[in-house]
């Protein structure tokens, strides 16, 4: 035990030590080195250091303006509105342009037939084909055939102008 103390009071005396050589150095044997501190292990090593927490400014709130719309802008959307109403309609309208061609028809007639029509047609593919989206997609595929049919007759048939007489069915003007 003197020895222990005689090589703690040297250790003392020549340069300082750390808490953990003092503790090892008590706890060897007389005979043998002191060992050093053992090497930490991957599970022993320190956590890093954490970085300082920064600072949070507070942000200011942020102000979106909105810019004014002109009346362009909703002549615009009611156009839009009145044109997909009208893609909506379109094979009711076709078999109602076709009627007016053998009978006279009022505007209020044939929209009431072109929508009463595209509603069964609608119907008809909702029934037929399970679930709504895929058969909303079925009856768009069908309204763009019906326009590209519309379209192939007008540009073949250059004195029908189908387009201008259906726009007139459904105004009640006279063609």
């Amino acid at each position: 035990m003197s020895e222990e103390q005689n090589k703690l009071e040297t250790a003392n005396t020549t340069a300082p030590a750390t808490a953990a050589e003092v503790q090892v150095s008590a706890t060897a044997p007389a005979t043998e080195k002191p060992a050093e501190a053992p090497k930490a292990t991957e599970e022993q090593k320190p956590a890093p250091a954490e970085k300082p927490a920064e600072t949070v400014t507070p942000t200011k709130p942020q102000v979106v303006v909105q810019k004014e719309r002109g009346f362009s802008h909703y002549v615009g959307f009611a156009l839009l509105c009145v044109l997909c109403v009208c893609f909506f309609f379109i094979p009711g309208i076709a078999v109602s342009f076709a009627v007016s061609r053998v009978v006279e028809l009022n505007p209020a007639a044939a929209w009431m037939f072109s929508g009463i029509l595209s509603f069964i047609f609608w119907l008809i593919f909702k029934l037929k084909i399970k679930g709504f989206k895929k058969s909303f997609y079925f009856y768009i595929g069908l309204c763009v055939l019906v326009v590209a049919i519309l379209v192939v007759v007008e540009v073949l048939t250059e004195q029908t102008n189908v387009f201008a007489n259906i726009l007139s069915m459904l105004v009640g003007a006279s063609s």
